[in-house]
């Protein structure tokens, strides 16, 4: 179980705000993992969610202890637009692995994915004092791969084919992102040579790193 000061009550971004999940946030939950365009994104298995599913994960992922995860909120408006989250939480080692889901596909492509995972990164490493954080994305997804590198996560590694989607196999990628690399991110440091991510032997254009205040 997780120190319950680890838990803020909100963050507070210039679009969003994260704040702790409610219950009543559960309908909305039952909509995005029904979505297939959404599960197609998180999910493992094919197709969408079952909703007994979906409510087991929300009661132990979402609001239980063993998580820290948080709503994403639009700032204006208040509207709940995702979900994101820190698990396997290891004190001793410094380290978590990071989720995030937009579950409003009209919020997709808005650039509030990525300011989510930087708030969610602040106080990881700013707040708990961790040393590493990591995540997992499957190579389809170019869209969250370029959020990720614009938040600062090096590509670290790639499991080869391990996921059947679309008709094909695909490999899924391990991102991670050290204390370290947060401090360059927050400089605006140029990313280090030879860390282009590819896919299907195809070089994803990066954005190139913006000078933090």
């Amino acid at each position: 179980m997780l120190h319950r000061g680890w838990f803020p009550d909100s963050i507070t971004g210039e679009r969003v705000v994260l704040r702790r999940h409610v219950p009543a946030n559960l309908a909305a939950f039952r909509r995005w993992y029904a979505d297939p365009e959404v599960a197609r994104l998180t999910r493992y298995q094919e197709g969408p969610m079952p909703q007994a599913e979906i409510d087991r994960f929300f009661q132990s992922r979402v609001i239980g202890p063993d998580s820290l995860a948080l709503a994403i909120h639009l700032r204006e408006g208040g509207r709940l637009i995702g979900t994101c989250a820190f698990s396997q939480l290891d004190a001793d080692n410094g380290s978590a692995l990071f989720h995030i889901t937009i579950g409003e596909k009209d919020a997709w492509n808005q650039g509030y994915g990525t300011e989510a995972t930087e708030l969610m990164l602040e106080h990881a490493f700013e707040r708990l004092g961790l040393h590493r954080v990591v995540l997992s994305v499957f190579a389809f997804n170019e869209r969250a791969i370029r959020a990720y590198r614009k938040a600062g996560f090096l590509l670290e590694g790639r499991a080869r084919e391990s996921i059947w989607r679309d008709g094909r196999y695909w490999d899924e990628l391990q991102m991670s992102m050290l204390d370290s690399d947060w401090a360059a991110h927050r400089r605006g440091d140029d990313l280090p040579p030879g860390m282009t991510i590819e896919v299907d032997d195809r070089p994803l254009p990066i954005p190139r790193l913006e000078q933090r205040a």
